[in-house]
């Protein structure tokens, strides 16, 4: 009974220490690329960013072709202004699927991903910016009964 504690000091010295956070690394390509998947609604957007002049690229594309809108060019380049990087990666993706506004976010989505690949010390500004995070908002399937998912056809007494 001599190894018994005395005192919670001798106590606290037990106690193991606490788990190391996880260590990212730099996940890059031979070509130094960066590679990420992004997705929002129904878009699917293949994203690859390496240094550069900031020069993004859509389906072949510039921005502005693609993204007419500049409510959607503002939301791909949110991730950069963020971790302002804005100007100095090139982007390049492939988007299919859903329409213009869900695209844009999967580039935005894609965008994030492949930035903490290619600096992982950007992941907590990006992380506390909501850039990380899937919004995994998709649309309602119709019902049967119903003229759309929740809309109920015209009541008529007789």
């Amino acid at each position: 009974m001599s190894d018994t504690m005395q005192s919670l000091d001798q106590l606290s010295s037990l106690k193991p220490a606490a788990p190391e956070a996880p260590k990212y690394v730099k996940k890059v390509d031979k070509y130094g690329r960066a590679y990420a998947t992004g997705k929002r609604k129904d878009a699917v957007a293949r994203v690859w960013i390496k240094p550069g002049a900031g020069k993004v690229i859509v389906n072949t594309r510039e921005v502005e072709v693609y993204f007419a809108r500049p409510v959607l060019r503002m939301l791909i380049q949110q991730p950069l202004v963020a971790a302002a990087r804005a100007g100095q990666y090139d982007v390049i993706c492939t988007v299919a699927g859903g329409g213009l506004s869900g695209q844009a976010g999967a580039v935005r989505h894609g965008i994030s991903k492949a930035l903490t690949y290619f600096e992982p010390d950007l992941r907590g500004v990006l992380k506390k910016g909501g850039f990380l995070t899937r919004d995994s908002r998709t649309v309602e399937r119709k019902k049967y009964g119903r003229a759309k998912a929740r809309k109920s056809f015209q009541f008529s007494k007789r």
